[in-house]
């Protein structure tokens, strides 16, 4: 009876909505329609996966999660040691870390996005006139090196070839905070006496690194990758703000979005929304079973 209420807010809120899905899902249900749905078996499912436009989100959903999540990892980890270490201002680097992170998503996204632009952009007037002017002045090596810059501004969210690549540097810029902060948390829970001890018996730092650092913090790691694949597996609000429905950047979330809303395809919405839904739980059994091997 103590269990009871939470149960019932969880079966509330999230079971029941869940079961919906996923019964819409075989049915050709459509947004405000007053018609009754039909059962359509595994129609939509098969509709999906003959779907082009679907298996392009999906591949790129797979790319952006590979891709952030990697990043993310190693600047975290450096970030994390760094502001481990003892210096004079730690606090206030900690503090201002944070910022990318606790700034709302929505207004990140449009923040970059007229950054991007090419032709008021920030990115573009520091690439190609104030990095090559920069770099002019010095002796033998300066035109070489301007040289590296683009000559022309880019149209990094209008070009196919620039959109994925811009938008996974944004979360990037925007996540890895949160993943420093995970990790910080996993440092500080190792005991200092440990390092001692090994400075005595005279391993380096970068030994300490790989064989007591990394070994350490795995339990903090594990945690921190479960948390940050999920949210970059389901990503939609960064990619739907700087590009909308774009099929070069195009993630599942994005994909479902427009079958349910656009479309008002209310039954192949919820079939994508279910694959999001197995994908994910894939995802956490595999998180559950290293869990368990590294508790063993």
């Amino acid at each position: 009876m103590l269990v009871f209420p939470s149960v019932f807010i969880v079966a509330l809120v999230a079971i029941y909505p869940l079961f919906e899905s996923v019964r819409l899902s075989f049915t050709n249900a459509r947004l405000g329609s007053s018609r009754v749905p039909e059962n359509v078996g595994f129609g939509n499912y098969q509709r999906l996966f003959n779907d082009d436009a679907f298996i392009n989100a999906f591949k790129n959903t797979v790319i952006f999660t590979v891709t952030t999540v990697a990043f993310e990892t190693v600047l975290g980890i450096i970030i994390a040691l760094v502001i481990h270490s003892n210096f004079r201002g730690r606090g206030v680097v900690r503090t201002s870390m944070l910022i990318p992170w606790a700034i709302p998503t929505v207004v990140s996204a449009q923040l970059w996005r007229w950054m991007y632009n090419d032709v008021y952009g920030v990115i573009n007037d520091i690439l190609v006139v104030r990095m090559p002017q920069l770099f002019d002045w010095i002796p033998f090596i300066g035109d070489d090196i301007a040289g590296l810059f683009p000559e022309r501004k880019i149209a990094f969210i209008a070009d196919p070839t620039w959109a994925l690549p811009s938008i996974i540097a944004v979360d990037i810029w925007k996540t890895t905070p949160f993943m420093a902060l995970l990790l910080l948390a996993g440092l500080q829970v190792i005991p200092s006496d440990v390092y001692e001890a090994s400075t005595v018996d005279g391993a380096s730092k970068w030994q300490q690194f790989w064989q007591m650092t990394l070994p350490l913090l795995r339990p903090a790691l594990l945690v921190a990758l479960i948390f940050r694949t999920l949210d970059a597996f389901r990503v939609f609000d960064v990619v739907f703000v700087m590009r909308g429905v774009a099929p070069e950047t195009m993630t599942l979330a994005v994909y479902a979005r427009q079958q349910l809303i656009d479309l008002q395809r209310l039954g192949l919405g919820s079939a994508a929304a279910v694959i999001i839904f197995g994908c994910i739980a894939v995802l956490v059994i595999m998180y559950t079973r290293l869990v368990r091997i590294e508790e063993t």
